[in-house]
């Protein structure tokens, strides 16, 4: 029983975790984590028009980080480190930066 408890916590460790900001009205600046801080360099991000049809993709940088501009229609997010291995962020849920800023989010 600790075996499979130890296995299932290993397993859900390193789950991806993507987090989007307005850097300005028209740049959107986006950084991909596991959920235990790791960085995701080189996993793929795609933007996405709501009705499906795929606005932009590419890769996080060396800071795991993707900058893009922001879509003129209603869109997400999506981070992609593998099969079932996913995060999204809708647009909704892009805010501006906040006043206490990391470093991925400077300009």
């Amino acid at each position: 029983m600790t075996l499979m408890m130890l296995a299932a916590g290993h397993a859900s460790a390193h789950e991806p975790v993507a987090m989007c900001v307005l850097l300005d009205a028209r740049t959107i600046r986006c950084r991909g984590t596991s959920n235990d801080g790791d960085e995701l360099r080189g996993a793929r991000m795609e933007v996405t028009a709501h009705d499906g049809s795929a606005l932009l993709d590419g890769w996080l940088d060396a800071q795991s980080t993707f900058t893009f501009a922001k879509p003129r229609q209603p869109f997400y997010v999506l981070l992609d480190t593998g099969p079932g291995l996913q995060a999204i962020v809708e647009q909704e849920e892009i805010k501006p930066v906040p006043a206490r800023k990391a470093r991925w989010m400077q300009r």
